[in-house]
């Protein structure tokens, strides 16, 4: 195979080009024109040294040189890949955008490195990456990134000055040449974070073709993902150039001829000293990798769950430069093939929708469809559509909602799950596990020839409630599984392998949330299911160690690092993507939504549990809703059917609730039931109290579809299930662009929560070392 290497800033040399320029002058003229100067003269005097003009120069010189070679009759690599700036120059070759374009990329990249101006940087020679942590640690310095892994023994260091200064005889004396670098920052450092979003802002403006042969990133060393190009481009910024792990991989793929596209030999050389290494295994599947790269830094926060209480005195250390991807469960990230430990939550009637879950998917990360009364053909529309949308590997999740009054729905979506071959499905409201789930769970289960058990189908358990909790963690109830097996419904072999698992490994503790909610509290919640998680996996032995994940109230930086401080392997957000341009609701609730904050949201009655008292956690900001529905719950406990009913109170819902009468309502409900289940009509007819909470209970799914719908005429009665999460992340993104739904992406807000999440741990963990 075939691979373009394109160097970037620092092989530049005075005098470069003047050839190469001369032979293309129509495009030159083009780059000139939207630069505003002369690329020879720039070559040819100190500005080349110059970032602002350094990267716009040698994109220029480094497109030319591939169009000179595909002119020349060279076929089109196998691979390409660039060290920093050259980056941009393989994507280019691929056709992910035109030549001005790249000039207009480049051009806007360099004026925004070159306005940074704190810290520099230092190039380390003869020392690894793991030996120059220790030199680091040893000194106590956590302001000091790695900033380019360019080879095994050579690393590019960014930081304050003084602290690249102060380090460098001591890595001197580890056995290291250090060269102080002439340039203006910190480059590919957490100190370029405010060039990296701008320049984000920026790629708003700009969309990208599909590449024609794969480029490797320098963020992931991994191949470009098309949905991601403008993400990773931004990310590049303030990310380590991973040049070592990204030709390891290449080498991973088999024999490679690298051929530098450009200036001189400096990847070259920088490829031979790789070579030596050896490569990395090719990946099985093209999904993104989210486990420690072999060349990459060191994880920065590493959640170890000891299976006995830690001592009192434990001390927590958390490396220099936390990074996103690092936190929670690794095991979690490599079990899901997702880049970060982090979900978007199912939201009921598929307001999680298809194009939220694909958006995420195609991220790298993992979002639930809302199945909750949702039909089930346009369940199986949508699952069919994800399928078609995401590539094998990138990861969807569904949502498969406990059903008291009619267990054949659940029946049914699992009958589906199977039948398209779903292989993670999120488990709500679940006080006992049902038969359909058990199945589910069951279904596919085959002992490996290494004796471990590969279990096809996964359920993430949704739990506000050490009782719920337990049954989760606990192996198929034996009767249940008795019973499957009688019906022919599971085998015998995987009855008796399902006795050695749990029913599921990831268990996500929901404190106070959107929709139903118990209004737990976290910090009392998760501790008492991590005490639970040790002493069930003490009592099962299970081989595989049970993950504890935290949802509810998850909207700022500061409650996603809550939780990753607790110990959660993993967060599920909900309600922040409610309020997404994916999101299947209405205009007019997501306008509302952005203006909430955190007091703008109360506990009504629940809908489909009604008659059973459940909260649900809903929005009451300008809405009758949620004094409306509580009314009705006071009603149905008050009497014992609709004849009972005052004059007063019947008028009053008749003409301000329903809007048409108590009659019609009946008749649309039981029309209704008459085609998805007679049995339900038969015993309203029998008990009036049964009736009265059905004709009440249609409020609920009237004032949902007014919602999903942006209903003018009934907009006091929109009933909006959020949490005060939505609040708090509003008022953290307030004055920015995201203070608007329309710039809300959900993939794009699980990575800026995350990002900021690592960025605000590493602040406090640095304020308390250095107060203690």
């Amino acid at each position: 195979m075939t691979t373009f290497v394109f160097p970037g800033q620092g092989s530049q040399k005075r005098g470069m080009g003047k050839e190469l320029l001369a032979r293309y002058p129509e495009l030159v003229a083009r780059a000139e024109a939207l630069l505003g100067y002369s690329l020879a003269e720039v070559c040819q005097d100190e500005r080349l040294d110059q970032t602002q003009y350094t990267q716009p120069v040698l994109f220029v010189l480094n497109a030319l040189a591939w169009l000179e070679k595909r002119d020349g009759g060279a076929r089109e690599p196998d691979h390409a890949a660039g060290h920093s700036l050259g980056e941009y120059d393989a994507l280019f070759a691929a056709g992910a955008f035109d030549f001005e374009t790249g000039v207009r990329l480049v051009r806007r990249r360099g004026e925004l490195m070159a306005q940074a101006r704190e810290g520099g940087m230092a190039a380390v020679i003869g020392l690894s990456p793991e030996r120059i942590q220790e030199v680091l640690a040893r000194l106590g310095v956590d302001t000091v990134d790695l900033a380019n892994d360019n080879a095994p023994s050579q690393q590019v260091l960014s930081g304050p000055k003084v602290d690249l200064e102060r380090v460098a005889p001591e890595l001197k004396a580890a056995g290291a040449n250090v060269v102080m670098l002439k340039v203006s920052a910190a480059f590919h450092s957490r100190y370029m974070r405010p060039a990296r979003e701008a320049f984000a802002d920026f790629l708003r403006g700009f969309s990208f073709a599909p590449l024609r042969f794969p480029v490797i990133s320098n963020v992931e060393a991994r191949p470009y993902e098309h949905s991601r190009v403008a993400e990773l481009l931004a990310r590049q910024i303030d990310s380590p150039v991973l040049w070592t792990a990204s030709v390891r991989y290449l080498l991973g793929l088999g024999e490679q001829d690298f051929v530098e596209v450009g200036h001189g030999q400096v990847l070259t050389n920088l490829i031979k000293q790789i070579r030596k290494a050896g490569p990395v295994p090719a990946p099985v599947a093209t999904a993104p990798v989210a486990a420690p790269l072999p060349s990459a830094p060191p994880p920065a926060l590493v959640t170890v769950l000891p299976s006995t209480p830690p001592p009192p005195a434990t001390v927590v250390s958390v490396p220099r430069g936390t990074r996103a991807e690092r936190l929670g469960s690794e095991s979690f990230r490599r079990t899901y093939g997702v880049r970060l430990a982090y979900l978007a939550g199912s939201m009921y009637k598929g307001i999680s929708s298809k194009e939220l879950v694909i958006r995420m998917g195609r991220a790298g990360l993992m979002g639930f469809l809302g199945t909750g009364g949702m039909p089930l053909a346009r369940v199986e529309e949508e699952l069919l559509a994800i399928q078609a949308a995401l590539r094998s590997g990138e990861a969807y999740g569904m949502n498969l909602l406990h059903n008291i009054e009619r267990p054949s729905r659940e029946e049914e979506l699992v009958d589906l799950f199977l039948r398209h071959g779903v292989r993670n499905v999120e488990a709500s409201a679940y006080v006992q596990v049902s038969p359909a789930l058990v199945r589910y769970r069951v279904k596919g289960l085959r002992r490996l020839a290494d004796g471990r058990i590969d279990a096809p189908h996964r359920v993430i358990a949704k739990v506000s409630r050490p009782e719920v909790a337990r049954v989760f963690m606990s192996p198929p109830p034996p009767a249940l599984l008795e019973t499957l097996v009688n019906a022919g419904k599971v085998s015998a072999e995987e009855a008796r392998l399902a006795r050695e698992l749990p029913m599921a490994e990831d268990i996500c503790v929901e404190s106070d949330s959107g929709g139903h909610t118990d209004q737990g509290v976290a910090s009392a919640l998760l501790p008492a299911m991590m005490t639970l998680r040790e002493q069930m996996m003490g009592e099962h032995g299970y081989k595989t160690r049970i993950r504890v994940g935290a949802a509810g109230g998850i909207g700022t930086p500061h409650a996603a690092a809550s939780a990753f401080v607790m110990g959660a392997d993993f967060i599920v957000t909900g309600s922040i993507n409610q309020c997404t341009v994916e999101a299947a609701t209405s205009e007019p609730v997501k306008d509302l939504l952005e203006t909430l904050d955190v007091q703008d949201v109360t506990c009504a009655p629940a809908g489909d549990m009604f008659e059973l008292g459940a909260k649900i956690q809903v929005v009451r900001k300008g809405l009758f809703f949620p004094a409306r529905a509580n009314r009705l719950f006071a009603l149905y406990q008050q009497y014992g059917s609709l004849d009972e009913l005052d004059p007063q109170s019947r008028k009053q819902l008749e003409e301000k609730y329903f809007r048409r009468s108590i009659a019609e309502v009946w008749d649309e409900t039981r029309r209704h039931y008459l085609r998805v289940d007679p049995e339900v009509v038969e015993r309203a007819e029998r008990h009036p109290k049964k009736k009265m909470a059905l004709v009440f209970r249609w409020y609920f799914v009237h004032t949902s579809r007014l919602a999903l719908s942006g209903s003018r005429e009934q907009r006091t009665d929109y009933q909006i299930h959020c949490g005060p999460a939505l609040g708090s992340f509003n008022q953290w993104v307030k004055g920015t662009p995201l203070a608007s739904w329309r710039n809300r992406h959900v993939d794009e807000l699980a990575f800026k929560l995350m990002e900021a999440t690592a960025e605000w741990l590493d602040r406090q963990f640095q304020a308390l070392r250095g107060a203690a």
